[in-house]
């Protein structure tokens, strides 16, 4: 069974009006949540082997500070593509790079990441899928199963929502 994780990046910080979007760096809150889902995804052995990141400068300093907690071999590739892309944008990067690894995160941003999340999965778990529905807020984590054999065979509603995490479900102190 293929995994995918969805994470949105961590907040970010909105403090320099003149920062660039695509370089708007984590604010305190989300420096403090990325870790927490971290230890998070540790304790529940939702460990990838393979992660898809944006390039953007927050979704990069959530990938560093998600991988203190993240052990074993894990191929990083940090794609410009999924800076401004959208649902389908994310479909073709995961079928393209998920390769043979059976657990793949992705960290992107929204609209994009929630529109793929309920793309993918509009089965599962029903506390989660009306939790992702009414918000996908910064750092929350959708675990999607696949009763397939290959990446590229991923596709809408072949999926299903196996848990929807957030900051605040896990107790860390993003909202």
């Amino acid at each position: 069974m293929l995994r995918l994780l969805l994470m949105r990046h961590a907040k970010s910080s909105w403090d320099n009006p003149e920062t660039a979007d695509y370089e708007r760096p984590l604010s305190s809150r989300g420096q403090q949540a990325a870790p927490a889902m971290g230890a998070f995804m540790a304790e529940r052995d939702l460990i990838p082997t393979r992660i898809l990141c944006s390039a953007a400068q927050r979704a990069r300093e959530t990938l560093a500070l998600l991988l203190p907690h993240l052990t074993g071999d894990i191929d990083i590739c940090i794609a410009q593509r999924l800076y401004q892309s959208d649902a389908p944008g994310y479909l073709t990067a995961v079928r393209e790079y998920g390769g043979t690894d059976l657990t793949v995160l992705l960290i992107g941003h929204n609209p994009a990441i929630e529109d793929f999340a309920h793309v993918l999965a509009p089965m599962g778990d029903a506390a989660g899928l009306a939790s992702m529905k009414a918000k996908y807020p910064t750092c929350a984590l959708a675990i999607i199963g696949f009763d397939l054999a290959h990446w590229r065979d991923i596709g809408p509603g072949e999926g299903r929502l196996i848990s929807f995490n957030t900051p605040k479900t896990i107790g860390a102190a993003e909202p």
